[in-house]
């Protein structure tokens, strides 16, 4: 791609697009005669959630010549944001699952194929599918896996689901709410920081606390914390004061560090005591996913480091990795950050392979608003300037206190916008 056709797209124009939802030869596959259209460099973007997704479909939006290609094993991807609104019986779950027509439609190649490895010094990866793809610049989204320990792995996520990824855990863990006998508790249990959406357990209890309230009134969720304060944390509990009787957190140095996890026997047991559920919701501690770590990309670690500019790999050149799997330091782990993070990301690879000795710093954004009830919304708001060592704020704020049912209820409706534009910005 020329420089000329590069500067048809001006920074400007970056930034307008960028902040559409309010934050920014052929192509080889060895053994398949498909291929993306054009005839630009190949750029192949793995993982197909709110990171990758956004990357494919802005990298062909700002360079509609290059080849894109999106590497996601699933042919739907069920959001973790709004979420919990399905636990609490707000939105179905045809609301959060979201196909890719509307990637293919704006020319990115999709491939639903799982990656097994990497060959960075040839620029290629290969898939389970025994095919072999090559790439100018690779985009990786991994999203995250999880620490398992102290009894709960994979397959005691099958009995007590940790719910924190979209898909099949969501759906046990509402249908174990829907069984429970009224009168029983709801034990969530957080993870430590980092963690992917920090506010998510919060809403969750709220959410929870919610459905049980109009259908399980004798029942309580209880919220057995491995930190003593969280996101949001004003606002959660001036809602939970104001609406709810049913909700208990205790903070980590109340509750006790947690030493054992029975997900048959649906018990938490910490230094002080044993917590006996109906429904036992354990959220483990997290790091980058399956993938970042077969490729190499966390550097031995639990994250992946990168370039805070470019987000480019600091351990593999030639690769990028963006959401929450890479480091970033000053910004959280949530969907919208990892969109407005992959539009930095699409427009830095842009700039590399049309030559540019240097990308220019940008700036990145997050909204995240949290349901306490139906009409009970609070939202946590920030913009960043990205620096060589770290993202710095530039402002933002917290839902203020003490605010009418009419401004609590206008942010609820402005929770529902935010996810209906947003998964629009980045599916279609």
């Amino acid at each position: 791609m020329s420089n000329n056709k590069l500067n048809k797209t001006s920074r400007r124009d970056f930034l307008k697009i960028a902040g559409a939802t309010g934050a920014v030869s052929a192509f080889a596959i060895s053994g398949c005669a498909m291929g993306p259209s054009g005839t630009g460099p190949r750029v192949v973007v793995v993982g197909g959630g709110f990171g990758g997704s956004t990357a494919a479909r802005y990298v062909k939006k700002f360079a509609p010549d290059y080849r894109v290609t999106l590497i996601e094993p699933k042919t739907s991807y069920v959001t973790c944001p709004f979420s919990n609104p399905y636990l609490g019986g707000l939105v179905d779950l045809k609301t959060i699952t979201h196909g890719y027509g509307g990637l293919s439609k704006a020319g990115v190649h999709v491939v639903h194929d799982m990656v097994t490895g990497l060959d960075a010094a040839n620029g290629t990866i290969s898939l389970s599918s025994g095919k072999t793809v090559e790439y100018d610049r690779l985009i990786v989204s991994p999203g995250i896996d999880f620490k398992w320990g102290m009894g709960y792995d994979e397959a005691a996520s099958l009995i007590s689901p940790h719910a924190w990824q979209g898909g099949s855990q969501t759906v046990l863990l509402k249908k174990q709410l829907e069984a429970m006998d009224d009168g029983g508790t709801v034990i969530i249990a957080p993870p430590g920081n980092p963690f992917r959406c920090p506010p998510g357990p919060y809403e969750r209890a709220s959410m929870i606390a919610h459905y049980l309230k109009a259908h399980k009134p004798r029942s309580k969720v209880l919220i057995l914390d491995r930190k003593d304060k969280f996101s949001k944390q004003g606002a959660f509990m001036e809602g939970w004061k104001k609406n709810y009787t049913n909700i208990e957190w205790v903070k980590a140095t109340d509750a006790g560090t947690i030493t054992s996890v029975d997900a048959g026997a649906r018990t938490i047991s910490t230094e002080m005591d044993t917590h006996k559920a109906a429904v036992l919701n354990f959220i483990p501690n997290q790091k980058a996913g399956k993938i970042a770590h077969t490729m190499g990309l966390t550097g031995g670690g639990d994250w992946c480091p990168v370039d805070q500019i470019t987000f480019e790999s600091s351990v593999i050149p030639g690769v990028h990795v963006i959401g929450d799997a890479a480091v970033v330091s000053g910004m959280p782990k949530s969907g919208n950050a990892a969109n407005s993070e992959a539009k930095v990301c699409a427009w830095a690879v842009v700039q590399l392979l049309s030559g540019a000795s240097e990308v220019e710093p940008a700036v990145t954004s997050n909204t995240c608003y949290s349901l306490v009830t139906p009409d009970y919304g609070i939202s946590v708001t920030a913009v960043w300037k990205a620096t060589p060592e770290k993202y710095v704020s530039q402002g933002g704020g917290v839902s203020p206190a003490d605010q009418s049912d009419g401004f609590r209820k206008q942010e609820a409706e402005y929770a529902h916008g935010w996810y209906a534009n947003i998964t629009h910005d980045i599916w279609g």
